[in-house]
């Protein structure tokens, strides 16, 4: 596995500077959807990280935000998005990351053994192994404690599809801007999960994600002590549409906000033991 990180934060921290140098100069865009763009440099990062992990491992599958599917299906396979945060990157908006996964698949199932979430801007490199803890840079990582929403600082993000189907997405952004201290919007979902494994907020959640958005990030937060699910508190995998990450212990609050109707009894086992005043502190 130590060849694997190794080959992760190498391909990351290329294309970061990659982007790094290329940032401002995004004049080359196109537009895979109404909103949703890609610049000259996504697909320039993509092709350096393709070809270093391809080289590194030649055997590998590997998916990614651009280019699709790379090489033959393998129980390794990588996650590839070189450009998290388009829209920001392309306005000159500093906040936009790599993000780099990788994925061993067993008869039993699946797992992201490891993964980096790369931030040139600021020169940070999120990391985690799976068993060995996450890091920033060499400092080890933990979420917060917090257990107050009314105090907290979340983040969000906004589908691209929010012009065909506004109403739930602001429907759940409303209700918890009336429930946490604070909500953000930086607008890359990898340095959202990224920042939660940080401390630096305490909760995320987002719609119509893809693998490359949150495979590297999810075992980050993970790794980091906090918890990934979907809105229902069921187990999340990177190929589900929906994704609530917390520090664990607002997991049940923002859950329930999410869903705005009560969870049922299998739900409510899925949030574990201990009483309500724990799971839902803000009653």
């Amino acid at each position: 596995m130590q060849v694997v990180i190794e080959t992760a934060q190498g391909a990351a921290l290329e294309a970061g500077a990659l982007l790094l140098d290329g940032f401002g100069q995004a004049k080359s865009v196109r537009y895979k959807g109404e909103i949703d763009p890609v610049t000259q440099f996504d697909l320039a990062s993509e092709k350096l990280i393709v070809q270093r992990i391809s080289t590194a491992f030649p055997d590998h599958f590997i998916l990614a935000e651009e280019s699709g599917e790379t090489g033959v299906a393998s129980t390794h396979v990588w996650y590839i998005d070189p450009l998290d945060g388009t829209v920001n990157f392309a306005h000159g908006f500093p906040i936009f990351c790599v993000s780099i996964a990788y994925e061993a698949r067993r008869p039993d199932g699946a797992e992201i053994m490891a993964g980096v979430v790369f931030d040139p801007v600021r020169d940070e490199m999120f990391r985690a192994v799976r068993g060995q803890g996450a890091f920033l840079n060499d400092s080890p990582l933990a979420v917060t404690d917090r257990t107050d929403l009314g105090r907290a600082l979340v983040a969000t993000g906004f589908p691209y599809s929010i012009r065909q189907k506004p109403d739930p997405v602001l429907s759940r952004f409303r209700r918890m801007c009336l429930a946490a201290q604070g909500v953000r919007r930086p607008g890359a979902a990898a340095l959202d999960l990224a920042w939660l494994a940080a401390g630096r907020l305490d909760g995320f959640w987002e719609e119509e994600l893809h693998p490359w958005d949150t495979a590297a990030g999810i075992l980050i937060v993970e790794e980091a002590g906090g918890r990934v699910s979907d809105f229902r508190g069921r187990p999340f995998r990177p190929d589900l549409k929906e994704i609530l990450a917390t520090n664990g212990h607002l997991h049940y609050t923002m859950s329930r906000i999410l869903c705005e109707d009560p969870p049922n009894r299998e739900e409510e086992a899925l949030f574990g033991g201990g009483n309500l005043d724990e799971k839902n502190p803000d009653q």
